[in-house]
């Protein structure tokens, strides 16, 4: 019997990384179709363990290009779509909303389509993963539930909300089986150094200033990303048809005290005297619409389908800064974008 055909989108980023190397390792029986457009966010060297497991391949395709992505579904039969590919960076929507339109909205309704035209929808299912940032913001007290109303703020969640809307409609309108989940702030190895974690470790590294947005006080659920990796994995072969997962670490932190913790451990890991890293910390202005906070109840995942948080904050935290520190090489390579180099040696000539 053939294998049943797996694409997980936006696999070469930093949260589709870790989706895709734990598939490929856990399920020798599915073939994983890794299928990038490789932005700057995308870096094969993420995958560098599986690419040449036989149950692997790596698919360069924009998935707003409707005649490329209905040609891959039509090469073979496609039992099911994990669908991480996205623009997410708050301050890049801000400044350009139009990019994260085309991928986050137009590009989730050309792969629904071709899904539900080209695919066996009967041995799998249209997995799409969101954001809690959808659901807009909270005071002090609260979480968010499976329930709580969309109130986008910023022009990344509202097309997220968008995309959302458009795969249940599809659950509603053609019957496409579907799941829908929605995760808090990740944190962990791989992801690129444009977001809060990373580009601190980055600059700390440096001895570059260490920007943060107003006085620091707005709030994030930080989950580990093998843990979301985990949920994901858990969500896809068990989770109700039609059902919505909400992610979370249960781990709430100011973004000046996460930035204060981590200056902490970095001074002890760099050999430099208390209190050295935090100097660099720099007050910038605000940005624009900036979500209070955000808190996840992940109670119905953990009840319903048994998965919880495996790492606590600590050990995760610390996991994730020792894996920088010992990838500067990484780091470096990203953000010259010299991993193209990587990328036209290992497939150009495929």
């Amino acid at each position: 019997m053939s294998k049943k055909n797996i694409i997980i989108t936006g696999g070469a980023g930093f949260i589709g990384s870790h989706v895709v190397r734990r598939f490929v390792q856990n399920h020798p029986d599915l073939h994983i179709i890794n299928l990038d457009v490789l932005t700057y966010a995308g870096n094969l060297e993420n995958l560098k363990d599986v690419e040449k497991a036989p149950n692997y391949e790596f698919v360069r395709i924009d998935i707003t290009d409707k005649t490329a992505v209905e040609a891959l579904f039509t090469s073979r039969t496609i039992h099911g779509v994990i669908h991480l590919a996205a623009e997410s960076h708050v301050d890049r929507s801000i400044t350009n909303p139009i990019d994260f339109v085309m991928t986050n909205v137009v590009g989730t309704v050309v792969l629904l389509n071709a899904y539900k035209a080209h695919a066996d929808t009967s041995a799998g299912r249209f997995y799409h993963v969101s954001t809690d940032e959808v659901y807009g913001t909270l005071g002090d007290d609260g979480k968010f539930t499976e329930e709580t109303p969309y109130d986008p703020n910023s022009p990344y969640s509202a097309s997220k909300a968008s995309s959302d809307h458009f795969v249940r409609a599809y659950h509603e309108t053609y019957k496409l089986p579907m799941v829908i989940s929605n995760c808090s702030n990740n944190y962990g190895s791989h992801q690129f150094p444009e977001k809060l974690i990373p580009l601190m470790i980055h600059n700390i590294t440096n001895n570059k200033p260490l920007p943060v947005y107003g006085k620091g006080e707005n709030i994030r659920d930080w989950l580990w990303v093998e843990d979301h990796a985990r949920a994901i994995e858990t969500i896809y072969f068990n989770g109700k048809d039609g059902e919505t997962y909400n992610i979370g670490g249960n781990n709430e932190w100011k973004n000046i005290d996460l930035v204060h913790k981590l200056c902490e451990i970095m001074d002890r890991k760099l050999g430099r005297a208390e209190g050295e890293s935090a100097k660099l910390i720099t007050y910038v202005t605000d940005r624009k619409g900036h979500d209070f906070r955000y808190a996840i109840d992940a109670s119905k995942l953990e009840n319903e389908l048994g998965w919880s948080p495996s790492v606590a904050f600590d050990q995760g935290f610390d996991k994730t800064i020792d894996w920088y520190l010992e990838n500067t090489e990484w780091l470096d390579r990203v953000t010259s974008g010299a991993y193209a180099d990587y990328y036209q040696s290992m497939y150009a000539a495929r």
